[in-house]
């Protein structure tokens, strides 16, 4: 029985909270374990790549930065300046790192890859001249003076007697590749990280969670089996045993299988497909390939959530890297062409010829609905201080808290505009993924965001959208671009992304987007189901 409080009144506070939080933790692991199991070949699929991808990374930067660390230790005038050549490069984030390379290599695999090579550099080159140069001298010379060679003293008794150390340095890396790895999903390369950013983009904490809580078993389990390794290896009656060569050959095998299955001929795709991270991209990549593989017969490759958008998938369409993207007017009229005057409509006939002419690209087709921006606040604010217009919102900026993603901060479209037409200046501004800002909002983390006219969350959530009194924002009709090269080699492909032009107006795209953002449907599942009512997808 409880005991009464004061008042005569049970006090099961304690143990009901206790009820409730085992209530709400079990409902949780259900929730995943029934998502996991759902969508088993989604994540297998993602698993594959992200092994596939880190042990590459692993072997060759394990190979390399050994090779580096024996050298450095041997010659060790050359250790300070190459040590800190690579300590600047692991000093460099990621994400800047990646947009390097993507100027360099393009999007994919290869840019990831070399990204993930060279911050794994760092622990192996260390920890191999570490532990070489922290061997006691006088075995050095007691070995030297019974005739050992240069070669023999490295491959005898310098390795073995640094192995504890270097196996150190090749478990922290491995770890932290298998962990860094999800950031290739930002240069289109896949892995887990697609999980991981789909589902803060789409508002599906499930698929976050899942993703994140696989790369951390992955990174635990192989940092397990590598502990159990080290312990076999530093065993002095196995290390001597151990021939050094035969570590190497184990390595070299381990690179070659690897690569066998990264670069062996796959199942050929004649039609690249690319989406911008964001849940109206997804929706309309998943239509894309649908309809092309149904029509065509032609198979289709669909890399979702390309990270940087535009600035990213349009040199990547030059090079060839994709065939097909969803583009929107007024972001290839800025930031693509670069005109300083604002995208009308009218307009729209300048932008096909210059895409034609410039890059060998064309609008196959407009979509029907227009994607512009807005801004939005929290019903709380727009109460107090009466705000209907973007007018009204820039009188009282400098007291509001401004949230919007990455890029709205860098485009002439974007905050620099408000601020030239509406001379906002807010007391402070965050910078978020497209898919936290209705969170932050929720949280009250934010006063004022960016928004999508087509929004799935527009819909159910506490926000006004503000009058853009000055007609600042440009129109933004959403469409497919191709290369002309694509439809030279293939007419049909023509016909068959017509049959999308005005299919979807404002209202029904943001309700798709609803669907997946709030109703957990999967954007594979919407996209169908859409052109099925449509009568465009046979059943």
């Amino acid at each position: 029985m409880a005991r009464p409080t004061a008042k005569g009144i049970p006090t099961n506070r304690g143990c009901w909270n206790n009820q409730t939080n085992s209530s709400l933790t079990h409902n949780t692991l259900t929730n995943i374990f029934t998502f996991l199991k759902e969508e088993a070949p989604f994540f297998l699929h993602l698993t594959t790549e992200h092994l596939l991808l880190s042990l590459l990374a692993i072997v060759i930067a394990t190979l390399i930065g050994v090779v580096l660390g024996v050298f450095i230790s041997e010659y060790r005038k050359y250790a300070a300046w190459l040590l800190a050549a690579v300590n600047v490069l692991y000093t460099i984030p990621s994400i800047a790192l990646l947009g390097f390379f993507i100027t360099i290599t393009g999007v994919g695999n290869l840019t990831a890859l070399i990204a993930l090579i060279l911050y794994a550099l760092l622990p192996i080159i260390r920890s191999t001249y570490t532990g070489i140069t922290q061997i006691n001298p006088l075995i050095i010379e007691a070995a030297e003076a019974m005739g050992s060679t240069r070669w023999q003293l490295l491959w005898r008794i310098k390795l073995p007697l640094a192995l504890p150390v270097l196996m150190s340095g090749v478990r922290n890396m491995v770890t932290m590749t298998i962990a860094l790895a999800g950031i290739a999903s930002f240069v289109g390369a896949g892995g887990l990280g697609v999980a991981i950013y789909r589902g803060i983009t789409t508002n599906n904490s499930t698929m976050t969670l899942v993703g994140s809580v696989l790369i951390a078993l992955l990174a635990l389990g192989f940092d397990y089996l590598l502990a159990k390794i080290e312990k076999r290896l530093v065993n002095r009656e196995v290390a001597h045993k151990c021939n050094p060569l035969k570590i190497v050959g184990v390595g070299v095998l381990a690179l070659l299988i690897t690569l066998f299955f990264v670069l062996s001929p796959k199942k050929t795709k004649d039609i690249h497909i690319a989406t911008k991270p964001m849940t109206e991209s997804y929706i309309l990549g998943q239509m894309l390939a649908l309809l092309i593989e149904q029509d065509t017969g032609l198979s289709v490759r669909l890399t979702n959530g390309v990270g940087g958008g535009t600035s990213n998938i349009h040199p990547a369409m030059l090079r060839g890297g994709f065939d097909i993207y969803p583009e929107y007017t007024g972001t290839s009229w800025e930031a693509v062409l670069k005109h300083k005057d604002p995208y009308q409509d009218d307009k729209f006939t300048i932008l096909e010829d210059a895409y034609k002419k410039q890059y060998g690209l064309e609008w196959a087709n407009l979509y029907g609905f227009n994607n512009t921006y807005g801004l939005a606040v929290s019903k709380q604010i727009a109460q107090q201080y009466q705000l209907k217009t973007f007018t009204d919102l820039a009188k009282v900026s400098e007291r509001l808290i401004f949230g919007a993603e990455y890029d709205f901060f860098e485009r002439e479209d974007g905050y620099k505009a408000l601020q030239e037409v509406y001379g906002m200046h807010f007391r402070k501004v965050l910078d978020m993924d497209i898919g936290l800002k209705y969170q932050a909002m929720r949280d009250k983390k934010i006063d004022a965001m960016v928004v999508f006219t087509t929004d799935g969350q527009l819909s159910v959530s506490e926000v006004v959208v503000l009058q853009d009194d000055r007609n600042l924002y440009p129109s933004y009709k959403a469409g497919t671009v191709v290369r002309t090269e694509l439809l030279t080699t293939y007419p049909a492909l023509r016909t068959t992304l017509e049959k999308l032009n005005n299919l979807i107006d404002d209202a029904t795209m943001a309700h798709l987007n609803f669907l997946v953002e709030t109703e957990r449907k999967r954007p594979e599942e919407v996209a169908k189901n859409f052109l099925l009512q449509k009568g465009l997808l046979h059943p």
